[in-house]
């Protein structure tokens, strides 16, 4: 059964669109407001209410369907994604990398490199049909960190300046580098396997070798080209985000500066698109070069992140929820699908937990530490929707009941991560002679 009001297909685009947007925003925010009030980050909400939108096939109502397909509505969700990494960026600046002490950079290594080898050998293990590629991107989706959901907590347990959120916070900024580096590549040699573009990335060359394996010599051209972007990018950025304030400030033009810096991310995206690269990693360092410096506007003092925030608020909610309709309960019923995602779960805390193991200094709760990196969060459902929209040989690298999985991962590492680091960090402070 499908509302006629839903059905596509009417002579103008915008009408559908409206209605899509209208349904999806405010599915968003009951979602988002019913996790918040169960203790829960508001992405678990948006993805559950989409889970459960996508999946009413099975009741007998497809009422919404049409907006599982609407190729409008997933383009504005797509502008919302770079949205959302603008603004990760943003609160990730190219000072605090600079400032992250040796435990810091340990600890982003390890929580990218050993869920990337976990994931990619969990892959060969259990899914050895799917290829190279395939055990690569699932080692990518793995190495992401949100650092929101655990900072989040460390604030309500009063230990925002404890030296384990130091760590933490200063480890995820880099992690968040280190992972976007991670899926341009693979994102690189995906798009290359055939020579076709992909809607993630738009990339071709041959980093697919006759065998199957990966070209090394064309896997490392990625790298680099990836690595040249974002130091380029940091180059620039040195130079151009002063003049950028300046000018807004001076032209005294309200909303000025924000439309600038809007443009700017959506030049990014297009030029690491451009050179093979997936444009959430130009998103994400059009923010990391703009200072968020303090700047006045109709008598008022603000930062750039206060203006972005609102904007990302009602866009980043569209991607979750349809990344949630996409997501199909039928096939995590399959045991085979919901052994690979418990799985996944498993390898996914294992090889954050092994990223405490890089704390230098005494006094600081290893376990805590790594505990802290484990959620997934919004930044891995980012993850997974590139993969999902990747295709090599005609068919999407990542197919339905892999996609559920990774979303049941992302779910599960949000969950649990709150009451384990709250567990973990008040044993600290009850017994400071407790596991460092």
């Amino acid at each position: 059964m499908t509302l006629p009001l839903l059905a596509a297909g009417h002579a103008d685009p915008v009408g559908d669109l409206a209605l899509h947007l209208a349904i999806v925003l405010a599915a968003a925010r009951l979602g988002g407001y019913v996790a918040r009030r169960l203790g829960q980050p508001p992405v678990l909400g948006e993805l559950v209410v989409g889970v459960l939108l996508g999946n009413l096939a099975f009741t007998g109502l497809g009422l919404f369907d049409a907006i599982k397909g609407d190729q409008w509505l997933a383009l504005v969700a797509g502008l919302g994604v770079l949205v959302l990494l603008f603004e990760v960026g943003i609160e990730s600046t190219v000072r605090q990398m600079l400032q992250v002490g040796a435990s810091a950079a340990l600890v982003a290594f390890l929580g990218v490199a050993a869920p990337f080898g976990l994931g990619w050998g969990l892959g060969v293990l259990l899914l050895p049909q799917h290829g190279t590629l395939f055990h690569a991107f699932l080692g990518a989706t793995l190495c992401a960190t949100s650092i929101g959901i655990t900072a989040r907590v460390l604030k309500d347990l009063d230990l925002s300046a404890s030296k384990e959120a130091r760590v933490v916070l200063g480890a995820a900024v880099l992690d968040d580098v280190l992972g976007l580096v991670v899926l341009a590549v693979v994102v690189g040699a995906a798009s290359a396997a055939t020579g076709a573009s992909s809607t993630a990335a738009g990339a071709s060359s041959t980093a697919i070798g006759a065998a199957g394996g990966l070209d090394m010599a064309a896997l490392g051209w990625v790298l680099l080209k990836a690595f040249l972007f974002l130091a380029g990018a940091v180059v620039l950025g040195l130079h151009m985000s002063p003049w950028l304030y300046a000018f807004a400030s001076r032209l005294r033009m309200e909303g000025l500066l924000l439309t600038l810096c809007l443009a700017f991310c959506f030049l990014m995206a297009w030029i690491a698109h451009f050179i093979g690269l997936a444009p959430i990693v130009g998103a994400f360092a059009a923010g990391l070069i703009l200072v968020d410096t303090e700047y006045e506007e109709g008598g008022r003092r603000h930062t750039l992140e206060e203006q972005v925030r609102p904007i990302a608020t009602v866009l980043g909610p569209l991607f979750f929820v349809l990344m949630g309709m996409k997501t199909d309960l039928g096939a995590l019923l399959r045991p085979e699908v919901l052994g690979v995602a418990l799985l996944l779960t498993l390898v996914a805390v294992a090889g954050k937990a092994v990223a405490g193991l890089g704390v230098l200094e005494r006094g600081v709760s290893r376990l805590g530490v790594g505990i802290g990196m484990v959620p997934r969060g919004e930044v891995g459902l980012v993850f997974a929707g590139v993969g999902a929209q990747l295709v090599v040989d005609g068919r999407p690298l990542l197919d339905g009941g892999t996609f559920a999985a990774i979303v049941l991962m992302v779910v599960l590492t949000t969950l649990i991560t709150p009451p384990a680091l709250r567990w973990v960090l008040a044993r600290r402070q009850a017994d400071p002679a407790a596991e460092a």
